[in-house]
């Protein structure tokens, strides 16, 4: 098997891991939040700011995965 074959294969089960990951953390991210929101209505501004920023990073890392994906995809 070449470095071609395992790579079409690689590719879609690696991005599709990292989308079911990506999704999970923004559920729980998002989860805790509104439970905290729940706990101190008064702190939902600061709880919203910190859950937005978070929710930022693991997004960015989910792209970075994209583009490692098509610069792989290129190789093909």
């Amino acid at each position: 098997m070449d470095y071609k074959a395992v790579l079409a294969l690689a590719i879609p089960f690696g991005l599709g891991i990292v989308g079911v990951g990506s999704a999970l953390a923004l559920g729980r991210a998002v989860a805790a939040a509104m439970e905290a929101t729940g706990r101190q209505p008064e702190a939902a501004t600061k709880i919203l700011i910190n859950m937005a920023t978070g929710c930022a990073f693991i997004e960015a890392l989910t792209i970075y995965a994209l583009v490692f994906a098509f610069v792989l995809a290129g190789k093909i």
